[in-house]
């Protein structure tokens, strides 16, 4: 998707954009003004979000800032780092935890790590919208607990920059670990007991190799085995999502696996290529 910053968003005209005194919902055209500009404020196209949940959760922060108007709170955004933090937040919903949806990890340790596995000398695997890194790591657990994470070259990327450096310095508070299977705790050491935080393992850290990513606007390595991308395209349009989804195919090796998440669907995965194999399993013909 080409990118189009070939004039100055700044001298965009917001004059008309709601009223300090009364608080009106954005237009239509309001709202497509405010994305272009935040586009050139954080590089990312914000047309491929779902309109009508994007704008609520806008209008809602907006409310919760006292802000009755666009131009008010994009210039919020524009100086204020932590208000930025939080928009960036809203977009990303970076919620995740270490094996989401147990039952699925179970399955993809006993029926489809075994086959990858067999059949490559050097496994490649992408969690695609790491957020804070449980997700990769839990696989980095799986591979050496079968004895071949030095095989394995596991990559992990998100969009969220701050987010990619909490994944890499591998630092958890005890409630990121509440659902952790105890026989994986020997992976973690205490690092500050009255705060309980945990950090995971130098042997993790060093085996996944963490990138900033935008996945809609970037083009995407080959070869790999194993893909995940799960929770992190229920607010996409159908459109970005079937893009989305094509991209992943041509990036999988032929009997590839694509695993998404336990809220989504591919509706069309014939047409793309995949065999369905089990709820949330998709593989390349």
């Amino acid at each position: 998707m080409e990118k189009k910053n070939n004039f100055d968003f700044d001298k965009i005209d917001f004059s008309s954009l709601g009223t300090r005194n009364n608080f009106k919902k954005p237009s239509e055209q309001e709202f497509s003004t405010f994305k272009a500009k935040v586009e050139h404020l954080i590089n990312l196209d914000l047309t491929h979000y779902k309109s009508n949940q994007m704008e609520r959760r806008i209008s809602t922060l907006m409310n919760r800032n006292g802000i009755d108007n666009l131009m008010d709170y994009y210039n919020l955004l524009k100086k204020d780092s932590d208000k930025l933090r939080e928009f960036i937040n809203m977009l990303t919903i970076n919620v995740t935890e270490f094996f989401r949806n147990k039952d699925k990890f179970e399955e993809l340790e006993k029926d489809h790590l075994p086959e990858i596995i067999k059949n490559s000398s050097n496994v490649k695997v992408w969690s695609a919208g790491c957020s804070i890194g449980a997700e990769i790591y839990s696989l980095a657990m799986l591979f050496d607990k079968l004895g071949v994470l030095n095989k394995v070259d596991l990559i992990a990327s998100d969009f969220d920059r701050e987010i990619l450096n909490k994944a890499q310095n591998g630092i958890y508070t005890e409630t990121e670990l509440k659902l952790l299977d105890k026989s994986y705790t020997k992976y973690f050491t205490t690092v500050d007991s009255d705060k309980k935080k945990f950090q995971i393992s130098k042997k993790l850290i060093d085996s996944v190799r963490f990138e900033k990513r935008d996945l809609l606007n970037s083009t995407f390595e080959k070869n790999f085995d194993l893909i995940l991308c799960r929770n992190v395209v229920i607010y996409f349009t159908e459109e970005a999502k079937d893009e989305l989804y094509e991209k992943f195919y041509n990036s999988l090796k032929s009997g590839g696996v694509l695993f998404i998440g336990s809220t989504e669907r591919i509706n069309n995965y014939k047409d793309i290529g995949f065999n369905l194999t089990s709820s949330f399993f998709y593989k390349k013909k």
